[in-house]
């Protein structure tokens, strides 16, 4: 059983070493999210560390997932402040411990992103990810419409190419 939170810029800040760990397992898994390997501890938590700001403004938030062997998953929602744009926001680095997955996890996740989005006002979120990938099908099985496939768009922590999708959903 997992239990998820949001972080407080405060937990955020005291959860970085944790974060970073999620982070170091799911490159290693092979996840295409934003970094190649080799990577290590220090690389994550610096790149986790150089949210602090978007988290203390509240530009970003981020919900952990925690379990009987700590933190198992996390998910981000990047918020828009832009006047033309404020009825939108994006879902980012949703990623579930290796030892986690199979058991419903990133769709919790996900649907814990989905509602603090509605609550917070937003009625459309965006997203992208690998084709072809687990979490491509966990997007098209939970509402979202594809609206994009761009050939080549990331490496993937191997350094090979991947198709990149793009999906949208509407929320209330």
């Amino acid at each position: 059983m997992h239990t998820i939170t949001e972080l407080t810029v405060d937990d955020f800040r005291a959860g970085i070493a944790n974060l970073a760990d999620l982070l170091v397992d799911v490159v290693a898994g092979g996840s295409s999210v934003g970094f190649v390997a080799p990577f290590d501890h220090a690389a994550a938590a610096a790149w986790w560390r150089s949210l602090d700001s978007a988290v203390a403004d509240g530009s970003r938030r981020v919900w952990v997932a925690r379990g009987p062997n700590g933190v198992a998953g996390t998910v981000g929602l990047v918020l828009d402040h832009r006047p033309n744009s404020r009825h939108r926001a994006e879902v980012v680095k949703l990623m579930v411990h290796r030892n986690a997955r199979g058991h419903g996890l990133g769709r919790a996740l996900l649907r814990t992103a989905e509602q603090g989005a509605a609550d917070g006002g937003s009625r459309l979120l965006l997203l992208d990810t690998e084709a072809e990938s687990t979490a491509d099908h966990l997007y098209r099985t939970a509402g979202w419409t594809r609206y994009g496939l761009v050939p080549d768009y990331a490496t993937d922590p191997a350094g090979k190419l991947r198709d990149g999708t793009f999906y949208y959903k509407r929320i209330a």
